[in-house]
């Protein structure tokens, strides 16, 4: 478990500093509403998945599972930026509806959270 949790840790220092850098961007960019919504998204799930890593650590949420949410934090958070920051600059996304998949990942893998709060912590 400990090199998945740090695994974890890296990805949510990387998502943190992403957040940071399209904060940074949006408020320097004209019409950057959608770097702001970019930034917000890394920088919550971020947060996010170290708290997760933190409560599997503590046996407080089944470890397996929490596991499970916190990497849908991680891929579902840069699939939903990723094509926010590629619309912004590019003009066109990663794919159809890429947006709206990271967003429904992202709400399957709070309530895959949930799951992992009320499943019972193996002795």
């Amino acid at each position: 478990m400990l090199r998945i949790s740090r695994i974890l840790v890296i990805l949510a220092g990387i998502m943190g500093a992403d957040g940071v850098i399209l904060a940074a961007l949006s408020a320097h960019e004209a019409d950057a509403a959608r770097l702001g919504a970019a930034s917000s998204m890394l920088l919550f799930h971020a947060t996010a998945a170290l708290g997760v890593v933190t409560l599997a650590e503590r046996g407080i949420v089944h470890g397996k599972i929490g596991v499970a949410a916190a990497f849908g934090f991680v891929a579902a958070a840069a699939l939903f930026a990723g094509d926010l920051t590629l619309r912004q600059f590019a003009g066109h996304s990663l794919f159809p509806m890429a947006a709206p998949t990271g967003g429904t990942l992202l709400i399957m893998s709070w309530l895959t959270l949930a799951l992992a709060g009320a499943w019972p912590r193996r002795a």
